[in-house]
């Protein structure tokens, strides 16, 4: 079978997961087992992979799948315990005194909170944690959800300390010569020469991200706000700005000069400890306050299980309310780091199971080094740090427990999928697995303008695979083939697929699921794909333009073009801010006269 039609094979599980998903708004639950269904029967009889090594796959899937779901419960449990204990109304308390302004509350909590998590731990923690934590604080669950998904994009690449690069793109480019001759080349060792793709990586993140917080807010007023209008956010475009330089200015730093453990960690901090006090004295502060409507007139899509009104009102001190998360954040840094012990500790204790059903796919499973076993220990520590009855806690796990089971479904069969297709590879017909049949037909089309969709291939491979580590891992050697054959500088596009594979993050079927079941929103997954395609697209589509432009330099050509379109709308998006601030400005001053 040529290359074209095994590519429009390939295409088949994807299509299907957007058109019942996306386009159909169908729930992952019923959308989920008939993509797992479709693609077993491409696998089985066009692919012709045997039936031991596709159940092997499945079950491998089922495994991960329970993972996140054992995430998942980590972060809702800890985060029940908190409302249960009063603790989150404190918490709520505190980002209102900052700023009551809901958009200023996104910025921080997601951008800069969120990206310190996302370096810490990665594979879908802060959306795990951000989503619910925004719902208590009195955000939509929808919105919550989807602020929270929009920063699973810049800081990806470095998350887990920097194991996307570390693990991904360096296992991916392992055991080619191709790849030691281009390092040598340049005089660099081959860990070194991983480290300067991982600075270019940063650098490209860098110029990207810097408007992710303006997209982030303009969507959050269009899609949620009263006047339903991208102005509001435009309004804010100065501090959106600001808070963009904080991360990306030392996260780049940070990559280039102490490699790819660091960046997204010390962004966030960093970020933090200059945003947050330049908030709290009101600089690059819009004029006026932006809020959502109050809940009763919000539309009921947006809403799930969980809600701000839930809340007690018991006071407790602010440190003490934030402890457990000031815990979990150290804890998953230092269990994270290669230089400390404690990360081997805990994954000592691992369940292995070896050449699965006789194939060559082998299960590990590592459940106390996981996210969700230091969220559970927390949760426990809330309980005895805010002097809990066993009522309250034990309602706090009935309502954990609930939720985990409404969100399930969709996650066993999405994860199982997953590794069906990626492991499609293994078969009778000498086919190469599909997502690699799906880059290659990209190629063939695109040739010499290969660096304008390499980052595209990263988001498929994230998109499908739920990871921005495994997705460097299948195509960080495609993309570098692929740049040699064409003739263009290998470590570019290998970089662009790690920026894509890190904005793929935010459309990934089984992130979706998690971030929307931690904000009690089980069912409307197609619903936030359709909205998440936005960012996602402008993450690619720059990145595309970036990268030819990093290549072939600025001119007359395709990447320049695309680089001014995207200028062009982030202009425009600040001009209507300005204008909208100086109509703010001229209505206070009536209002003064007036009064």
């Amino acid at each position: 079978m040529g290359l074209g039609w095994l590519s429009v094979f390939a295409l088949i599980p994807i299509f299907t997961v957007l058109l019942f998903l996306v386009i159909f708004r169908w729930p992952a639950k019923r959308a989920m087992p008939i993509a797992f269904i479709v693609t077993v029967i491409l696998a089985l009889f066009i692919w012709e992979v045997p039936l031991n090594h596709v159940a092997a796959a499945s079950t491998k899937g089922v495994v991960t799948a329970l993972e996140v779901l054992f995430i998942v419960f980590g972060a809702v449990l800890m985060l029940n315990t908190l409302k249960e204990s009063g603790a989150i109304q404190t918490i709520r308390q505190g980002f209102i005194d900052i700023s009551p302004d809901r958009r200023v509350q996104a910025i921080i909590i997601c951008w800069l909170f969120g990206s310190f998590i996302e370096g810490a731990s990665g594979w879908g923690t802060p959306a795990a944690v951000l989503a619910p934590l925004l719902v208590a604080i009195g955000f939509p669950a929808m919105a919550a959800v989807m602020v929270a998904l929009i920063i699973q994009s810049t800081p990806v690449s470095y998350g887990a300390v920097g194991t996307p690069i570390l693990i991904g793109v360096q296992s991916g480019l392992t055991g080619s010569t191709n790849v030691t001759d281009a390092a040598t080349s340049l005089g660099l060792s081959f860990e070194s020469y991983i480290n300067m793709i991982g600075g270019q990586v940063a650098i490209f993140h860098g110029i990207i991200g810097l408007f992710i917080p303006l997209i982030m807010v303009t969507m959050l007023t269009y899609f949620f706000g009263k006047e339903k209008s991208i102005k509001a956010g435009c309004e804010v475009w100065k501090f959106a700005l600001f808070a963009g330089l904080a991360f990306t200015i030392p996260f780049a730093l940070v990559a280039n000069i102490l490699g790819p453990e660091f960046p997204s960690l010390f962004g966030g901090l960093i970020g933090l400890a200059i945003v947050v006090p330049a908030a709290k004295k009101g600089l690059f502060m819009p004029k006026r306050t932006w809020d959502f409507e109050h809940s009763s007139k919000w539309d009921p899509e947006w809403t799930g299980t969980l809600s701000a009104n839930q809340l007690t009102h018991s006071v407790i001190h602010p440190f003490k309310a934030w402890f457990p998360y000031i815990i979990m954040a150290v804890l998953l840094v230092i269990t994270r780091l290669n230089s400390l012990p404690f990360g081997d500790w805990l994954q000592k204790a691992h369940i292995t199971v070896e050449e699965v059903f006789g194939t060559s796919i082998s299960i590990t499973s590592t459940p106390l080094f996981l996210p969700g076993f230091i969220m559970v220990l927390m949760s426990i520590l809330g309980y005895f740090l805010y002097k809990m009855n066993v009522t309250n806690y034990g309602q706090a796990a009935k309502n954990t427990t609930s939720m985990i089971i409404r969100a399930a479904p969709a996650l066993l069969f999405a994860v199982p999928m997953v590794q069906v297709f990626i492991n499609s590879g293994v078969n009778e017909t000498g086919y190469t697995s599909m997502p690699l049949v799906l880059a290659e037909g990209m190629s063939a089309i695109m040739g010499e303008n290969w660096p304008v969709v390499a980052s595209s291939v990263g988001a498929l491979g994230a998109f499908v695979a739920g990871s921005n580590t495994i997705s460097n891992m299948m195509f960080s050697m495609f993309q570098f083939g692929t740049a040699e054959n064409v003739g263009i500088n290998p470590a570019t596009i290998v970089a662009l697929q790690a920026v894509g594979g890190a904005a793929g993050n935010m459309i990934c079927v089984h992130n979706v699921v998690a971030a929307s079941a931690t904000a009690g929103l089980v069912g409307r997954e197609g619903t936030l794909i359709r909205k998440m395609l936005i960012p996602t697209f402008y993450y690619v589509f720059f990145a595309g333009a970036i990268g030819y432009i990093a290549i072939n330099g600025i001119g007359l050509n395709i990447g320049t073009l695309m680089a001014a379109v995207v200028l062009v709308i982030i202009i425009s998006i600040i001009v209507k801010g300005i204008r909208k601030e100086e109509t703010t400005m001229e209505r206070q001053k009536e209002e003064e006269v007036g009064g």
